[in-house]
């Protein structure tokens, strides 16, 4: 998944809070292309979703 995708899945979450997430260590796991781009697995995104629900409840 691009980071626009992320974003939008996520509601409309803002480019600057999901970097944030990521530099605190809370976000999904991503790595990056070759071209600096970052990717999330679906299922890295679906499970860190899962964790959050989690830890909601």
């Amino acid at each position: 998944m691009t980071v626009p995708q992320i974003l939008t899945e996520l509601g409309g979450v803002s480019r600057r809070t999901f970097y944030r997430w990521r530099e605190l260590g809370q976000g999904p796991d991503a790595f990056k292309l070759p071209n600096g781009e970052l990717r999330v697995w679906r299922s890295d995104f679906s499970a860190w979703l899962r964790g959050l629900e989690g830890a909601a409840a």
